[in-house]
């Protein structure tokens, strides 16, 4: 009941005409990025975060939660119209969309897809009101061994399972780490890695690395394989759904909501296996299975549910532990950073309102985005046909922009380009951008915790061990590193015996 007071009265904070107003904002702005070929969210809330720079702290979050769910349906309005995720959780969503819009169904795709979102995300938001205040309080009574652990387990967590191979994630990671390194020591006060510039002794600021990352990184990515032809984009009217759409799509809403939530929710989630898992869930269940990969409207349904249920559920770790679990809660971090504020156990006790605040917004963000995007997807659709060159050119002056407004130096434009050029090697040669953004933000926060058991400890080792949970998830991050390279081992020995034992065979025959 004191979860429902606090969430009531975050309401009467979010449900303000200048909050409102904040939330619409985001909604559209969101949604106009998000829809564009080639951008997904965490691009879409990098390149619109410096814009909350002149609001107070709660008109920001509450633009950004806007922005956020603004962003994930702009995307499954790309894959579905023009065949082209923004990210790889849209991917599924591609598979049955844009089928169905080429056989002339793009609107019934459009409705199920928003619909499901919205139904997705108020359910999972939901759990959210009930979830984190029952994780905050465990971690509040959890020490410096335990977020050390935790961090630890989160690096090796999203850099093992993403990516071409783990070698490229745990490169990308410590690539994140050396970024976060640069500035003064926290107990010696000695600068590091600031090459002699006194500008750099603050460190870096987290909203230049994200935006070089996603949006200098993606469009120098995106201008290097310009095709000249203009994407053919399939006209759309006002979504709409029939008595039989809707009788075959809201069992897969639920379903996907069911189960992208906790992939979301455990500090080793993302929305990629949940979205796939679905799709796989709804195929089997389905009544018509034959029209899988033809068009099948449970085939969009399901993973764009699962889709919004696993970004609703990445909040819960981001706000209740520090962890961002994907690329857009890697930013959202940022958004956190710039007022000051981090997220952690003791955020709902030093700031229950804000808390609660953009709890209530992610509802009323959510019935905006539904209210105003249904009767505006023929307007998105014309956006698809923005010529890409004109399209990344806007990106990147506004990235610049930004990264200038972050701190009114022209050193910040220097090392946009540079990181940016570093995120375009990392889509080049398959690394994973999101263990650099992971990496450079919570590699500050992993040393501090580590510094703070030893010094408690007067330098024991053994003190990292010392609370059961560190013991559960180092002997996770084992089976993580260690079990996959031993089966792998074991498949390709018995692969070559095989082999083997056929030539003998072979030669025996002859």
């Amino acid at each position: 009941m004191d979860n429902l007071s606090l969430l009531l009265e975050g309401f009467s904070h979010a449900l303000t005409a200048t909050n409102l107003l904040f939330a619409l904002i985001g909604v559209l702005l969101g949604t106009a990025v998000g829809v564009l070929p080639g951008i997904g969210p965490a691009m879409t809330v990098a390149l619109l975060l410096p814009l909350t720079y002149a609001l107070d702290v709660t008109g920001s979050l509450i633009m950004f939660a806007g922005i956020y769910y603004g962003g994930m349906y702009g995307g499954s309005t790309t894959s579905i119209l023009l065949n082209t995720p923004g990210e790889s959780s849209s991917v599924v969503t591609a598979l049955e969309g844009n089928k169905m819009a080429k056989a002339g169904r793009g609107a019934q795709a459009l409705a199920t897809a928003a619909i499901g979102s919205f139904v997705a995300g108020s359910i999972a938001t939901a759990a959210l009101v009930f979830v984190a205040p029952f994780i905050v309080s465990i971690a509040i009574s959890l020490g410096a061994p335990s977020y050390f652990a935790m961090m630890v387990f989160a690096f090796v967590a999203v850099s093992t399972v993403l990516g071409t191979s783990r070698i490229r994630g745990l490169a990308s990671l410590f690539i994140g780490l050396a970024i976060g390194l640069i500035g003064m020591d926290p107990t010696s006060g000695q600068p590091r890695l600031t090459f002699g510039q006194p500008l750099l002794a603050s460190g870096i600021d987290v909203v230049v690395i994200a935006v070089a990352l996603f949006a200098v990184g993606e469009a120098l990515w995106i201008a290097a394989h310009l095709r000249q032809s203009k994407p053919a984009t399939i006209p759309v009217g006002v979504p709409w759904m029939g008595r039989e759409d809707w009788k075959r799509s809201w069992k897969p809403w639920l379903r996907g909501t069911v189960i992208g939530f906790p992939f979301g929710a455990i500090p080793a989630g993302g929305a990629e296996i949940p979205t796939f898992l679905s799709y796989v869930v709804e195929k089997k269940l389905a009544k018509h299975p034959e029209e899988f990969g033809h068009g099948a409207i449970e085939g969009v349904a399901g993973p764009e549910a699962a889709n919004n249920a696993s970004a609703a559920g990445t909040l819960v770790p981001l706000l209740t532990l520090g962890l961002p679990t994907t690329a857009t809660a890697a930013v959202m971090i940022a958004a956190f950073n710039q007022y000051g504020i981090h997220p952690g156990p003791l955020l709902f006790k030093t700031e229950p309102v804000l808390v609660w605040t953009l709890i209530a917004s992610l509802f009323v963000g959510n019935a905006l985005l539904l209210a105003l995007n249904l009767p505006l997807a023929p307007l998105w659709a014309r956006l698809l046909r923005i010529p890409r060159p004109y399209l990344y050119a806007g990106i990147l002056f506004f990235a610049t922009l930004g990264a200038y407004a972050a701190g009114m130096q022209t050193l910040n434009i220097v090392i946009l380009l540079i990181i940016g050029a570093v995120g375009y090697a990392a889509r080049r040669y398959g690394f994973p951008v999101l263990p650099v953004i992971v990496g450079a933000i919570l590699g500050p926060e992993m040393e501090r915790q580590l510094r703070r058991a030893l010094q408690i400890s007067a330098g024991d080792p053994s003190a990292l061990i010392s609370e059961p949970l560190p013991v559960v998830l180092y002997a996770a991050i084992a089976l993580f590193l260690v079990v996959p390279p031993v089966i792998g081992l074991a498949r390709r020995r018995r692969s070559v015996a095989r082999a083997s034992a056929r030539d003998r065979e072979d030669s025996q025959a002859r």
